[in-house]
């Protein structure tokens, strides 16, 4: 018997064990819950499984009651594995017990596979990173290249997706994780609405730091939030260096430090993502012919934002156009569930 309602929603199976850590169950219900269709409908159907249905231990004072065994997994499009702090077989030895080696086995070929902290010892026990790029807790990082060696471990990131396999790292990566899921199944403006809705940051690319320096201006020390400030309000025109550093009345190489130590990025790399994004939003949102939005997002030209999108997401300007803009959000759910994501 069916786990899940066969609606034709995306369907997400959240897999957890003992030791669960709470929170990073409620990110995948919390994050993909939220998203709805232009019609209002929700887009994903979010369940809870286990090894074995029933009581399964947190790391609080309470358990979770979870109704789902393996079954969900050999349905689900996305499978979701959250961190757990109880000593087992992949975080200590890099093995799979029989049940739960088991269990992944019924995950379909074609099914996205994704893991929030920690939770990427199970993906790397089960082999599923071999020859990959991957990511976990940065105080978890050396002992999971030990463990996994044919792993490549980058501790730097706060997500990577190589492929249908994506890891994330500490608990709030798996926040940026699964807002970047939502995105690449149903568009930006789906996302952004759902992290409206849950008053977090739209986006924050995997590529950004886990660690950042100086996250807030000490006192007596000025930041560069205006010129970002600034700088989103004017990106349909070239944007220098020396004319964001002059908004906080900085030389360039100390606007440059500063930047990197409050952001994580350059002000190069963040100007690109910012005007990609853009260039998505009007893509999404507009009919504007395809040079009209690559000057809004002061690209200048069809041709360089052809390259920055190919860079990004893998996919030309009128492709990403045709799966988000027509019908929005409702055609997007046929790709999705139709290509088994």
């Amino acid at each position: 018997m069916s786990v899940f309602r066969h609606h034709g929603r995306h369907r997400v199976a959240v897999f957890v064990r003992h030791g669960l850590l709470p929170i990073e169950l409620g990110i995948p219900h919390r994050m993909m819950g939220r998203a709805k269709s232009a019609a209002d409908e929700p887009l994903y159907e979010v369940i809870t499984c286990s090894v074995t249905p029933g009581a399964v231990r947190t790391d609080a004072d309470f358990s979770v009651n979870v109704e789902h065994g393996p079954e969900a997994l050999a349905e689900a499009d996305t499978v979701i594995v959250p961190a757990a702090h109880e000593s087992d077989e992949p975080s200590t030895t890099g093995s799979m017990s029989p049940a739960l080696a088991d269990a992944f086995a019924r995950i379909r070929p074609r099914a996205r596979i994704a893991s929030i902290c920690t939770g990427a010892y199970v993906l790397a026990a089960a082999g599923l990173l071999d020859g990959k790029r991957a990511t976990t807790h940065w105080a978890s990082c050396l002992r999971f290249q030990q463990l996994f060696p044919q792993v490549k471990v980058d501790p730097d990131v706060l997500y990577v997706a190589d492929g249908r396999v994506l890891t994330s790292a500490g608990v709030a990566s798996g926040v940026d994780l699964c807002l970047h899921m939502v995105r690449e199944d149903f568009g930006s403006a789906v996302a952004n609405s759902v992290a409206r809705r849950t008053v977090v940051p739209p986006h924050r690319d995997g590529g950004q730091a886990q660690f950042i320096e100086r996250p807030m201006p000490e006192p007596g020390i000025h930041g560069t939030g205006t010129a970002r400030a600034w700088a989103l309000e004017h990106l349909d025109r070239p944007l220098a260096l020396r004319e964001l550093a002059a908004r906080e009345s900085m030389s360039v190489r100390t606007f440059t430090r500063r930047f990197r130590e409050e952001v994580g990025l350059s002000p190069q790399q963040w100007l690109t993502r910012q005007r990609v994004e853009r260039a998505r939003h009007l893509l999404e949102s507009s009919d504007l012919p395809v040079d009209q939005v690559a000057a809004a997002a002061g690209f200048g030209s069809a041709a360089a934002l052809r390259m920055h999108l190919q860079t990004a997401l893998g996919v030309s300007p009128s492709a990403y156009r045709r799966t988000f803009r027509t019908g929005g959000a409702d055609a997007a759910v046929a790709q999705a569930v139709g290509t088994g994501r």
